[in-house]
């Protein structure tokens, strides 16, 4: 799924109790692309990293993401990691921080929509590395239903309580 989804669903199903909360839970959806591929992409656009090849429209041969992008891609998209990270700070805080699940979010949507190709989620990395080939995000099949869906939830929820009609 694409990074900005990623936060939009993370804000829209952790995020709603406070303005901070919604802003929180989206940064935690974007947060495991951020963390791997945005480290890289910036790199790349100041000129300390090689930029990769985006000019097909299509994704860049793995070949060209370095080493250090696909580690940090294990360590942000596996549940193993996020599930101890998600019980420590619930440890530390003695109660849980309920936007964080936007991680989770983030991971499992990307289980269903990348593939083999490019970058398959390691959900269950270090135990496994075992992953699956789903659709691609930008799959007609899946992103008009992702970019509709957003659009009415958003709606739904922000937008036409606004324009409520009071008693």
């Amino acid at each position: 799924m694409d990074i900005v989804s990623h936060g939009l669903w993370g804000a829209l199903a952790f995020g709603q109790r406070t303005r901070k909360s919604f802003w929180l839970a989206f940064f935690l959806g974007i947060a495991p692309d951020l963390f791997s591929f945005g480290v890289f992409m910036a790199a790349s656009f100041l000129g300390l990293a090689a930029h990769p090849d985006w000019s097909s429209g299509r994704h860049p041969d793995p070949s060209q993401i370095p080493a250090y992008v696909n580690n940090l891609y294990n360590l942000t998209h596996s549940l193993v990691v996020f599930a101890a990270v998600f019980g420590l700070v619930w440890l530390a805080r003695k109660k849980p921080l309920y936007e964080l699940l936007a991680w989770g979010l983030h991971i499992l949507a990307d289980i269903a929509t990348h593939t083999y190709i490019f970058f398959p989620t390691p959900f269950l990395w270090p135990l496994s590395d075992f992953r699956v080939s789903g659709i691609p995000w930008g799959h007609p099949i899946i992103f008009i239903p992702n970019v509709t869906l957003l659009i009415i939830l958003y709606y739904w929820f922000f937008i036409r309580p606004r324009f409520a009609v009071k008693k």
